[in-house]
């Protein structure tokens, strides 16, 4: 009697797996290592046979003559294998079969030359001698081994029903008896059986068609009620999302039947969905391992008893994975005669069944207004043919308003069994999928929840795939960025993003790439990201800002993108509007697009509230204070802003701080330009220009509609000066200041050059102000800023901000900080 149960374990070996006489070798060795008590053993035909079968047939209906030639190549390939691998009668015997075969196929292979034509059932048995002569070569070589071990022709065994569609149904019946007969006259532990082939109740050869022989193993599984099925492949297991795609992508250590079913159906490298039917009904696990990698213990497919909490980096991810299907096209039917009119859907659909298309997808609004499918491209025209031709009458009636394709879609599959019980997945996916700039054609979710369809354009497919990933915790939150501007403060920016990146990503998941880097006449441009600790070393291209910019943006499948503007450039500022439109975020210390013409700086302001872009300038003002979002979280938490006031300049600061006692403006002016205070021309900052600008970008944030020339601002820099040389004709004009800091010290007073935003008055200015020595203002030292908000809340009291407000390394701290609100934005963990 056919013993049954736990005792046999199933393994099946894929083409590649038994490629060449040392791969079929090590197959051997993993049977025989296996401490199973019983073993059954499937094999496909060796890497690339069934192909050169199917071309032979091809080759002889043709009436190619050369199909003589490539039967030769066929037998020289076994015959060199067995060469390799047997010796004695073991070798004797598989050839003397071998030639026996390709005798018998010469002959078969003669008539269908001769007839032009070859039948299904007469493909089916010249196709399955590839599995026939690897299962014969693997059976010896264990063996050879030392293993007690018999071949099984499976034809002899297992009975299939050809159901049309390319499809068959197992006989699980009769497959059985033949089982229990076969088993009766070969009593063996260790069974080696051909994959693909079958059987049909007539005794006709035939085969399992697509992924055949994962499907054997499954069968010969359930017959035989077994401990597991191991499927052995190239690949360690099953991702969570295609690697090739999707670097992060990772082994998922379990899937559920369903899961797995799900994937298989949406094109990821699993098995076929067939494959998991027969096991499935006696709760037998398949493992999916890598051959050429033993170490991996690849992917369990069982029942889902508490599995899957190790897979993801969060403990309660619903989803498993994603999986995608390319080159679709969606046909959407509409009008206002299909609601409520039974049979149109019936209808549609039958049409498409007429011309033989498969449809992928479904979707219909609960209106009944339409109705909208994907089909395979390739497909699309015959069914817009066949629809338009069965919908005439109704279509020239104005039933139906259009019969509409889209062509080049991708569809997106979110696979998880969790997502049944879990709130808010959708909302996740789609927010992932909105962050991303990427746009929904049609969504589709079945009632098991176990998946969420999109359909999207193609060209967002791979951008799509690595947000959602990235959303679900399965990989890192990745941002691109684009640095302009490795100056003083872009470079320190980059020292910065170097010290801290591995502590980001380990710590955060927080992923920050530098795609490139660019200057005002180079850049340096990556498709990985550029190594931050040697980048000033590297060479360097002529710079160009919109291939910079499409390159960090376009190149690649990171879903976010931001470009960190260091400059302090004009022209730089003027893209933003256009970066941000195209879904590129952008962060920057840069005063220019927040001080420019008010009307681009409201257009831009609108774009960043209607969108999912973001644009932060934190270190405008301040450098890495905290002085917008101050006033943008007073603000939005309903405080009413009265009035700004503050000392803006650190240079100005350091300069009034120092012009103490019987001390020279000029001397305390020199002295900031060595100390590296002030701009290398120090006009630019005695100008108050830079105050100003401040000045309007705090007034702009408090609802404040003024441009720049709105401000009236007090120069320190003396009329005669403006054109002529500066340092050394400046003691000249000491005095002046020299008689206003007296004045102020008779008063009990000293000197600030401050900024004020007079929100009341709507209002602003720039000026030289005298402050009680025990003002806040006058207790600063060194360079640093102070600035003081009075609002409702804080009317009696004004809150202040102070600190270092210049300096390459607080600026660039600012910078960093909004890049890491940007990420925390996108989904990184708080």
């Amino acid at each position: 009697q056919l013993p049954k149960g736990d005792t046999w374990s199933i393994h099946k070996f894929g083409g590649t797996c038994v490629g060449n006489s040392e791969r079929i070798q090590d197959v051997a060795n993993i049977i025989v290592k296996d401490e199973s008590e019983r073993k059954f053993v499937i094999v496909s035909a060796m890497s690339k046979v069934t192909d050169m079968m199917y071309d032979l047939i091809h080759k002889a209906q043709s009436r190619d003559d050369s199909y003589v030639v490539a039967l030769e190549a066929v037998l020289e390939k076994h015959k060199l294998t067995a060469v390799d691998l047997l010796e004695g009668d073991e070798l004797a015997n598989f050839l003397a079969r071998l030639h026996e075969d390709i005798n018998n196929l010469k002959a078969m292979l003669r008539a269908i030359h001769i007839a032009g034509h070859a039948t299904e059932s007469f493909s089916d048995f010249v196709v399955g001698h590839g599995e026939l002569w690897s299962a014969q070569l693997l059976s010896a070589v264990v063996r050879k081994s030392g293993a007690e071990c018999t071949f099984m022709d499976t034809r002899d065994v297992l009975v299939v029903n050809p159901t049309g569609s390319n499809q068959v149904d197992p006989d699980y019946l009769e497959s059985g008896r033949r089982l229990e007969k076969w088993y009766s006259q070969n009593l063996a532990k260790t069974v080696v059986a051909t994959g693909f082939i079958a059987s049909t109740p007539q005794n006709i050869p035939t085969t399992l068609k697509r992924d055949g022989s994962d499907f054997s193993a499954a069968i010969m599984g359930a017959l035989f009620k077994a401990r597991q099925v191991t499927i052995w492949t190239d690949v360690d297991g099953v991702y969570s999302a295609d690697p090739r795609k999707v670097s992060e992508a990772v082994i998922l250590k379990q899937l559920s039947y369903q899961e797995a079913w799900e994937m298989s159906y949406f094109g990821a490298n699993v098995l076929h969905p067939r494959t998991i039917i027969p096991v499935m009904k006696y709760d037998i696990p398949i493992v999916i391992r890598n051959i050429f990698n033993l170490a991996a213990p690849g992917t369990v497919i069982c029942r889902p008893a508490g599995f899957g909490l190790e897979d993801c980096h969060r403990v309660d991810s619903p989803v498993k994975g994603f999986a995608t299907i390319d080159n679709l096209a969606l046909v959407n039917v509409e009008g206002t005669g299909m609601a409520g009119v039974p049979g149109t859907a019936s209808d549609i659909f039958s049409a498409v069944k007429d011309v033989g298309a498969n449809v992928i997808m479904i979707s219909q609004a609960s209106s009944e207004h339409s109705v909208c499918f994907a089909v395979p491209e390739r497909e699309v025209k015959a069914v817009a043919a066949a629809l338009e031709f069965r919908f005439r009458q109704a279509l020239n009636a104005g039933r139906l308003s259009q019969i509409a394709v889209i062509p080049s879609c991708s569809i997106l599959a979110a696979v998880g069994q969790k997502m049944a019980s879990t709130p808010g997945v959708s909302a996740t996916l789609f927010n992932a999928l909105a962050k991303a700039n990427i746009n929904v054609r049609a969504i589709a979710q079945g009632c098991s929840e176990y998946n969420i369809t999109v359909v999207l354009k193609r060209e967002d497919c791979t951008k799509a795939l690595r947000a959602v990933h990235s959303r679900f915790y399965l990989s890192r939150t990745t941002i691109s960025m684009g640095i302009i501007g490795p100056g003083l403060i872009g470079g320190t920016l980059l020292d910065q993003l170097r010290d801290q990146a591995a502590i980001l990503k380990e710590k955060f998941n927080i992923d920050l790439r530098v795609m490139g880097i660019m200057g005002s006449t180079t850049m340096l441009l990556s498709d990985t990201g550029i190594d931050l600790s040697i980048w000033r070393d590297l060479q360097m291209d002529e710079a160009d800002i919109h291939k910079f910019v499409q390159h960090v943006h376009g190149n690649h499948f990171i879903p976010n993108t931001v470009i960190v503007d260091c400059t302090a450039d004009s022209y730089v500022a003027s893209h933003y509007h256009d970066w941000l439109c195209r879904g590129i975020h952008v962060i920057t210390p840069n005063k220019k697009a927040n001080s420019g013409p008010l009307d681009q700086y409201l257009k831009l302001r609108t774009l960043q509230r209607q969108s999912y872009t973001h644009y932060f300038y934190e270190a405008t003002v301040g450098a890495g204070l905290p002085i917008i979002s101050t006033l943008q979280g007073l603000l939005e938490t309903g405080d009413k802003i009265l009035r700004i006031e503050g000392i803006f300049s650190g240079t100005l600061s350091y300069i009034f701080n120092n012009f103490v006692g019987d001390r020279a403006f000029s001397e305390v002016v020199k002295e900031a330009k060595e100390a590296g205070y002030t701009e290398p021309d120090p006009r630019d900052d005695l100008s108050g220009m830079d105050v100003a600008r401040k000045v309007i970008i705090l007034a702009r944030e408090s609802g404040l509609k003024l441009e720049l020339s709105d401000i009236p601002v007090q120069s320190l820099v003396p009329e005669p000066l403006k054109a002529k040389l500066f340092l050394q004709q400046l003691p000249q004009f000491d005095v002046d200041l020299a008689k206003q800091r007296q004045d102020a010290e008779d008063a009990g007073e000293v000197l600030r050059y401050v900024g004020v935003v007079d929100v009341v008055n709507q209002k602003g200015n720039v000026e030289l102000r005298r402050y009680k020595k025990e003002h806040p203002f006058a207790q600063l030292s060194g360079s640093d800023n102070i600035i003081a908000f009075s609002t409702q809340r804080y009317a009696k009291q004004p809150l202040i901000v102070r600190g270092p407000g210049a300096g390459a390394e607080v600026t660039a701290g600012g910078v960093f900080s909004d890049i890491l609100r940007l990420a925390s934005y996108l989904g990184a963990p708080s």
